[in-house]
């Protein structure tokens, strides 16, 4: 065989041997796993039902929900941090930055075991007041407790969660005291709130609403910096004399550790792509969300800075979970 043909044969199979080797590690190569250590159906499943199958689009693949609920989303969390297939993510929530502080006996740290991608969405707290309380806005609120001191019960959606870690630090920053009343999601609080068997819920937004809109409870305050687009009438606890305060539940999409910056990159470029799409966004809006999709260094500085607070927090307060 000639020397020239042999060469040309050579270059081709070496061409033929590099084209195979990048399709092998091309990504995603299979259907993207995303592990929501949740409720199907609750806020933070349903804002990843939204989002992913515009990300899936855009990636090429599809991306397959799993709900892995149990022990406050940290069973979930143990599923992704243990996987080591690069297609496996985790849709997380605030326990991420709270179980930390109050379950110390888990199977891996939050604080090295994940690669933050983006804060994805909030979900506003909010204070609301049963009918026939005597106070219209926050600040006649923080004067009647002061006022009562140890009297006004407020629920939240239960011991140890979001909302109750909310509302003592609220609490805190108002100088009052109030009781506590854990329930079983922040449905049930609003609807014992409706009923008028307490005075007040910290909860969220999406769980006070429809008892608010069928006119049993009144809205006194959210708990984002700026006030909410599906809420403009409402201001916020920032705005209402408690410069600087917020207290919201969010999701977040985390990858494992060891995730590759160009994969993190490429998730967090689909999933701002999908939240800038209007459609996707009014859905959000609609179920409850603020849309943010941050990006990572700015959700990896988020979620350090909250782990802290809430660290601090449980420790002051002495809050231990049941």
């Amino acid at each position: 065989m000639p020397a020239t043909r042999r060469a040309i044969l050579a270059s081709a199979a070496t061409l033929a041997l590099a084209s195979r080797s990048h399709a092998q590690a091309a990504w995603p190569s299979r259907p993207i796993r995303l592990v929501v250590p949740f409720s199907a159906g609750g806020a933070a499943d349903s804002a990843a039902r939204v989002t992913t199958p515009h990300m899936g689009a855009k990636l090429g693949q599809n991306f397959l929900v799993e709900n892995r609920t149990g022990a406050s989303g940290s069973l979930g969390g143990n599923e992704v941090a243990r996987a080591t297939d690069g297609h496996t993510f985790l849709w997380d929530a605030s326990s991420h930055i709270v179980n930390p502080a109050l379950l110390p006996r888990l199977p891996f740290d939050y604080a090295t075991a994940f690669t933050p991608i983006s804060l994805v969405v909030q979900f506003p707290s909010a204070i609301a007041v049963k009918n026939d309380f005597p106070a219209r806005s926050l600040a006649e609120f923080v004067a009647a407790a002061k006022a009562r001191p140890g009297t006004i019960t407020v629920g939240t959606q239960g011991n140890a969660t979001a909302g109750h870690l909310g509302l003592v630090a609220f609490a805190r920053r108002a100088g009052i005291e109030v009781i506590h009343v854990p329930y079983r999601g922040g449905a049930a609080a609003a609807q014992d709130l409706a009923g008028g068997a307490i005075d007040a819920v910290f909860t969220t937004l999406v769980s006070a609403g429809p008892v608010v809109d069928g006119g049993r409870a009144r809205f006194l305050a959210v708990g984002t910096r700026t006030r909410v687009e599906s809420r403009p009438d409402v201001p916020t606890i920032h705005e209402s004399g408690f410069e600087g305060f917020e207290s919201n539940e969010w999701a977040g999409l985390f990858g494992p550790a060891a995730t590759p910056p160009a994969v993190v990159q490429a998730m967090s470029d689909a999933l701002v792509e999908a939240v800038a799409e209007p459609a996707i966004r009014q859905r959000l809006v609609q179920i409850g969300c603020v849309p943010v999709a941050s990006r990572p260094d700015d959700f990896a500085r988020f979620v350090r800075d909250g782990r802290a607070e809430m660290a601090a927090l449980v420790r002051d307060a002495n809050i231990r979970a049941e």
